[in-house]
């Protein structure tokens, strides 16, 4: 595995001002697998230099070695490690900007007592004017209990907020929402609903993250129903809208129709479920859902919650047994949110023709993609070192920037296959390729195609309100 920028240490080391000194240290980052970025001089004296000397290396072991190891140089000495990614975070990722002056007497006035209480009561007496004069029209609250945290697990809330903060910036740089972060002590599925009934006419939406399965279906059910602002747990619904899109696209390479294939899915938590029920709403031939007790099918006294008996309800309609290999014979698709390593070459040669695998667990999917490609008609992982990357990115600024520019009261399962259908059509069927069945994050075209057809969706369902979608959009 190649370094990223995760682990991008500067190392300030102090050396010797003698011929050689440099190029001993460079040998021995080299030889600890350091990939040099930069090196520059921070101060020169006669017999002593000060340079810092910028790293990346695999992983934060490789990075405690490296020091060691430069250590051990005779007239070197590491006397400062600087993590880049730590510095970046440093005071947090958000701040709060005004968006009027404050200079005056007449602008506090204006902004402030005795001004605002026109403002108040103009929206005492139309609560639909909240949308109209005060953030909540282009507002979302971020929330998470810190249950389920990236692959990191339950962390608690503190962990959880770089994560919320990093999720506030997408939805700002790539949307123009403001997001704020919110981190739950309780994980409390009871108190999490109240809390955010409580805080909810402040913004104009909800983004649930990272709360563990099955809380995370108990809490953004309950909140659906009782909110009149819409509300979606990205981790489930932004992961499912991006997967369908790219299934779109690659079996359009395929030759194939969604109505005719039959999908297995490995891998039945919040990602896995809210993927089956995307397919299942667009029309999909047929599911096979896969644990790690093996095909899910009803009547099986292994399942233990609601949702997993939904799930075997709605899918395995040929009442297949067995495990995963067994779910792969003949399938024209593999969809796995599960853990890495578990597919093999066999298993991949049994599916049906053009088959396509979308090996999602990270950072190591179910399978190599190297030897999946030799396989598979078109494979996607959920890497940014490999082709067709699936990013739930993709998905949740569009999504919520529709839902607000149209004051949506609901999410609908409408709006969400609206954003799939937007996101795969971002590319046009003559440019879709095995490599290319998905936009780039950084696409600026995602964002506006999304954010329209969600729109249009609301509008068409009947839970916008506003009957127009904003010039702007």
């Amino acid at each position: 595995m190649s370094a990223g920028v995760s682990y991008t240490l500067t190392l300030r080391c102090e050396i010797d001002n003698r011929p050689g000194m440099l190029g001993r240290i460079t040998t021995v980052i080299g030889d600890q697998g350091g990939d040099i970025g930069a090196i520059d001089i921070v101060r020169a004296e006669r017999n002593l230099l000060v340079r810092d000397i910028t790293v990346r290396v695999q992983d934060e072991e490789r990075g405690d070695l490296l020091s060691e190891a430069i250590n051990a140089v005779p007239g070197a000495r590491v006397i400062r490690v600087s993590d880049r990614v730590l510095l970046a975070h440093i005071g947090g990722k958000l701040a709060v900007q005004s968006r009027v002056p404050l200079k005056t007497r007449d602008d506090l006035s204006i902004a402030y007592t005795p001004g605002v209480a026109r403002v108040c009561t103009a929206i005492a007496n139309d609560l639909s004017k909240a949308f109209t004069y005060t953030w909540k029209r282009n507002s979302i609250a971020v929330v998470s209990d810190g249950s389920a945290i990236l692959g990191l697990g339950n962390l608690g809330p503190e962990a959880a907020m770089p994560v919320m903060e990093g999720k506030a910036i997408l939805f700002k740089e790539l949307a123009d929402i403001d997001a704020v972060p919110i981190c739950l002590r309780s994980q409390d599925p009871d108190i999490i609903v109240q809390t955010v009934e409580q805080i909810a006419p402040s913004f104009g939406g909800i983004n649930l993250e990272d709360i563990a399965s099955p809380n995370c279906f108990l809490v953004e059910g309950r909140l659906h129903e009782s909110l009149d602002i819409p509300v979606m747990h990205d981790d489930q619904h932004g992961t499912a809208v991006v997967v369908l899109a790219a299934l779109r696209n690659a079996l359009l390479l395929a030759g194939k129709q969604i109505k005719d294939v039959r999908a297995v899915v490995n891998g039945v938590g919040a990602a896995g479920t809210a993927i089956i029920r995307a397919l299942l709403e667009a029309g999909i031939g047929e599911v096979t859902a896969v644990d790690r007790h093996g095909i899910i099918r009803s009547g099986d006294d292994a399942l233990q919650t609601p949702m997993q008996r939904i799930i075997a309800s709605q899918t395995n309609r040929d009442h297949r047994r067995g495990d995963l290999a067994d779910a792969m014979a003949g399938a024209d698709v593999f969809i796995g949110v599960s853990r890495g390593n578990i597919l093999s070459p066999e298993m991949v040669q049994s599916m049906a023709i053009d088959p396509v695998v979308f090996a999602l667990a990270n950072p190591v999917p179910e399978g190599d993609p190297d030897m999946l490609r030799r396989y598979a008609r078109v494979v996607a992982t959920g890497r940014s070192d490999q082709p067709n990357q699936i990013n739930n990115v993709l998905s949740f600024p569009g999504i919520f920037r529709g839902a607000l520019d149209v004051h949506t009261q609901k999410m609908t399962s409408g709006m969400r296959l609206a954003a799939a259908e937007a996101l795969a059509g971002v590319i046009p069927p003559e440019e879709v390729s095995e490599e290319y069945i998905i936009p780039s994050v950084f696409n600026r075209h995602v964002v506006p195609a999304i954010a329209v057809a969600v729109a249009q969706a609301a509008i068409d369902e009947g839970v916008a309100r506003r009957t127009h979608i904003p010039t702007n959009a």
